[in-house]
């Protein structure tokens, strides 16, 4: 089993339901565990539960056990809360159907998803399903799936359902890989990684990891150095790098040094176009530069940290936007699922590189923003913008504009 796997890379597969529909007993018979609390209580699970899981012919997976859709208990709204969040993150909507369930319940909730998200409609049965059950693939509340997580009965059903979508997902565009048409195998890439008070003692950020594994299952060869020590790691090549990749909070300084016919990117912008949407991102960082000097900007980062005085999202980046802008700026900080519903109070939202997050919840959050018409970039393409050099970096795919 990959139990190293993060869970940016993981299909997300949610649990959704009323209360006691059955949903932890599910989450329990995949796992073959007792994860979940069960009970004919009403209101059981209070808060969503992660729990990761290898499935076999999709590989790392994790799966979300949400508290019940008609929760009536005093705590209703902060559940409500968490299990929006999950719904978010979702790539697999695993519905479960009670009694109590009408076609307008039932719609009311799937209208709460996006529209990257796909469905599998289940009742969970307490007693044997009867021999002569006509079973379906669960892609209408209709024709759902039976199953009894007592005596698994249809779960193979179930999880051949859960497979064939999976593998359309997984299948498609968006998981091109991270370099795209900017690296072929035996290529030489150089990236440049500060490592100043803001980096983690003994290891690197995880974008940096991931862009170098990727970098070696690709076949090419990756050459790590500092700001400081690009210029002598140039002129100890033979010849120019195929590609610098960089952290883009030294774009200018790197850009200067690059060669002249060397494709130059970031960490960033390579996040940006394998999990977002780059020319969302690219229109937003043009709006960035005609904004007022007393704009309000939302900067939402993916993980929670504690910040350093170097920090790119706290401090690094709000110093850059008040040089160009001016000291009239608003700028508010969020991390991790604090992302507000409401964001017509912001002319501009700035998003990481969300490397802790799946396409699905960055697509999902640039949904929200377009819905209220909120212009949205993130971290690498911002700063490209702000040093002048948008122009000059280059996308691992052909599309700008």
């Amino acid at each position: 089993m990959q139990h190293n796997t993060p869970r940016s890379e993981r299909l997300h597969i949610g649990l959704f339901g009323a209360t006691n529909a059955g949903k932890s007993s599910l989450m329990n018979c995949l796992l073959g565990q007792q994860v979940a609390i069960t009970s004919p209580i009403h209101g059981t699970t209070t808060d969503t539960v992660y729990k990761n899981i290898e499935i076999n012919g999709i590989g790392p997976c994790t799966l979300m056990d949400t508290p019940g859709w008609n929760d009536n208990t005093p705590l209703q709204e902060q559940r409500m809360m968490s299990t929006r969040q999950a719904i978010a993150k979702t790539d697999i909507a695993l519905c479960l159907i009670a009694d109590n369930d009408t076609q307008q319940s039932i719609q009311a909730w799937t209208g709460l998803f996006g529209t990257q998200v796909k469905f599998i409609y289940i009742i969970n049965h307490h007693t044997p399903l009867p021999t002569n059950l006509q079973q379906n693939a669960g892609h209408t509340p209709e024709k759902p799936i039976h199953i009894n997580c007592h005596t698994k009965e249809g779960i193979d059903t179930l999880l051949q359902s859960i497979k064939n979508i999976a593998c359309t997902k997984l299948n498609t565009s968006e998981q091109n890989d991270l370099t795209g048409t900017l690296t072929q195998p035996g290529d030489t890439v150089v990236l440049v990684m500060p490592q100043d008070a803001s980096a983690p003692q003994g290891r690197l950020i995880m974008p940096q990891v991931q862009t170098i594994r990727h970098l070696l299952d690709k076949g090419c060869n990756a050459i790590c150095t500092t700001p400081q020590n690009l210029t002598h790691c140039l002129q100890n090549l033979n010849t120019p790098p195929t590609l610098i990749i960089t952290d883009s909070q030294v774009f200018a300084q790197v850009e200067n040094l690059t060669p002249a016919n060397t494709p130059l990117t970031s960490f960033s912008i390579l996040q940006a176009c394998q999990k977002g949407d780059v020319k969302t991102f690219i229109q937003g960082a043009k709006t960035l530069l005609s904004l007022p000097p007393n704009a309000h900007i939302l900067i939402a980062e993916a993980c929670s940290h504690t910040p350093q005085h170097e920090d790119i999202g706290r401090v690094k980046l709000p110093a850059m936007l008040r040089k160009k802008l001016g000291d009239q700026l608003h700028i508010d900080h969020v991390a991790g699922n604090d992302f507000p519903a409401d964001l017509t109070p912001y002319n501009l939202v700035i998003h990481c590189g969300a490397c802790l997050f799946t396409r699905t919840h960055v697509l999902n959050r640039i949904s929200q923003t377009q819905q209220q018409n909120i212009p949205i970039t993130n971290y690498g393409i911002a700063i490209a913008a702000l040093t002048g050099i948008l122009d000059k970096v280059s996308l691992p795919t052909s599309e700008r504009q």
